[in-house]
């Protein structure tokens, strides 16, 4: 740390602030302690002012947030419950080609024919011995 006072370093941090003036009327020493202190009053007056608003607004977000929950609960209760249906379910209608029916495509048969089998892949068989890592295989 550097060897300046206190009221020295106050002094400069107060020079650099951006709401403080750069120049200083020439009165003295004492005048500079009552006005760094009476500019560190302000600003942790203001510091405060600045914090119990956003407390404030919290405390009024909340309150909202709680006031329109409620009402929702309260419409809730108060909707009628899903009614049963007024009418007898009926079956479903038999899927319809339209297209066939069009005369646009012929009428695909209702069993589907059954697909000749696959044969199996005629591979030569693995090596008789693994070869060491990734070397390239010995004829």
């Amino acid at each position: 740390m550097s060897g300046l006072s206190w009221r020295e370093r106050l002094r400069r941090m107060n020079e650099r602030s951006l709401f403080g003036g750069a120049a200083r009327p020439a009165g003295g020493e004492a005048q500079d302690v009552t006005s760094a202190a009476g500019q560190a009053r302000s600003e942790a007056v203001h510091r405060l002012q600045v914090g119990f608003f956003g407390i404030g607004a919290m405390v009024l977000l909340v309150g909202l947030a709680s006031i329109i929950g409620g009402q929702a609960d309260r419409n809730d209760k108060l909707a009628v419950p899903e009614a049963a249906p007024t009418t007898e379910p009926s079956v479903a209608p038999a899927q319809a080609n339209p297209l066939a029916d069009a005369g646009v495509v012929p009428d695909i048969a209702a069993d589907p024919s059954p697909s000749p089998s696959v044969r199996p892949l005629d591979l030569p068989p693995p090596p008789s011995r693994p070869s060491p890592g990734n070397a390239a295989p010995q004829p």
